[in-house]
């Protein structure tokens, strides 16, 4: 049964993002830092929008190192962004090529004070602009101050959630696990691995998910030779081994887990995988408390596998985060 938990968050999760911004900001000696992706403007904001599939137009938020933050969007996006808790909102008429709301974010980050001479943006490691380049560039000259990157700063204020975040990654991630226990019900060979995944995605959707933007399935005898391609019209036949891995979204945060499923039986040695990797798990489920490191739970995880004729890890990790 679908959990209808409320939609967004209240103040004070918003209030209590600005002020930890604004820590890392104090300690990093920053004046503001600027965001301009989907993500890091609808977490200190609340702002979201389908808008964003549309790659014409940059939205720009600053977070100064006091106050609230700023938000200098298209026009196009003001009645939406003044039903969040913003309400210094600065729009222009996007997508304008010649100027395309970069004179007025250098105005907005040139009017703050200048304390440390230093902008915080992210970018480092696993981030993107969602601005064009060139107009990057410009904005760094037309700014008197250095941007430097707080990419890392901005994963570690957003891998600790609060509860109410919690709260929506398991309702994402009890969704996702309704709609694959389902998959017995109906799955069988002679199926294609994209009518097995057009079903899987109309009952995650049916369970509240709002859209299902990843589902991947490999399948092939005893198993699959890819994790990222798919599904295909490849026809399941006895014997084989399928794997679904989906990031379904609900309200912003994702769930992201896989299946593997065996139709009519499966081989020894794919059992003796299975099971390595079952217990691999459920150590990596022990290993994961208060006071634990994630390097904790790898070694946790990767004994069990290296015992279980595992012949190495070149990628250092083993499985990911939410979020």
């Amino acid at each position: 049964m679908t959990n209808y938990l409320n939609r967004g968050f209240e103040l004070a999760e918003f209030e209590n993002r600005t002020l930890r911004a604004q820590k890392v900001m104090h300690d990093k000696q920053l004046d503001a830092m600027i965001f301009t992706t989907e993500p890091n403007v609808r977490y200190f904001t609340g702002f979201h929008t389908q808008f964003w599939h549309s790659p014409t137009r940059p939205w720009f938020v600053i977070v100064p190192a006091e106050g609230k933050p700023i938000a200098i969007i298209p026009e196009i996006g003001a009645s939406g962004m003044a039903g969040t808790w913003i309400d210094n909102i600065i729009t222009w008429p996007s997508p304008r090529p010649e100027d395309d709301g970069i004179s007025l974010v250098a105005s907005a980050l040139n009017s703050l004070p200048c304390k440390h001479g230093r902008v915080g943006a992210t970018l480092g490691i696993e981030s993107h602009l969602r601005m064009p380049v060139n107009n990057y560039l410009k904005l760094t000259t037309m700014v008197k101050k250095d941007f430097v990157d707080v990419s890392l700063e901005m994963h570690g204020l957003r891998q600790i959630k609060s509860q109410a975040e919690i709260e929506k990654t398991r309702e994402i991630c009890r969704i996702t696990n309704v709609a694959f226990d389902k998959i017995p019900t109906y799955a069988k060979a002679g199926m294609s691995e994209r009518e097995i995944c057009k079903q899987f995605r109309i009952d995650m959707l049916l369970e509240g998910a709002d859209e299902c933007p990843y589902i991947i399935a490999g399948s092939g005898p005893d198993g699959y030779d890819s994790i990222i391609m798919g599904p295909t019209d490849r026809i399941i036949e006895p014997g084989d081994v399928l794997i679904i891995d989906t990031g379904a979204v609900r309200d912003g945060y994702f769930s992201d887990f896989d299946r593997n499923w065996a139709f009519g039986h499966a081989s020894e040695q794919t059992k003796a995988a299975y099971r390595a990797t079952y217990e691999a798990t459920t150590k990596g489920f022990e290993a994961a408390k208060p006071g634990a490191t994630t390097t904790d739970i790898y070694n946790a995880m990767w004994k069990v596998l290296e015992a279980n004729g595992a012949l190495g890890n070149d990628v250092g990790r083993l499985g990911h985060g939410l979020g």
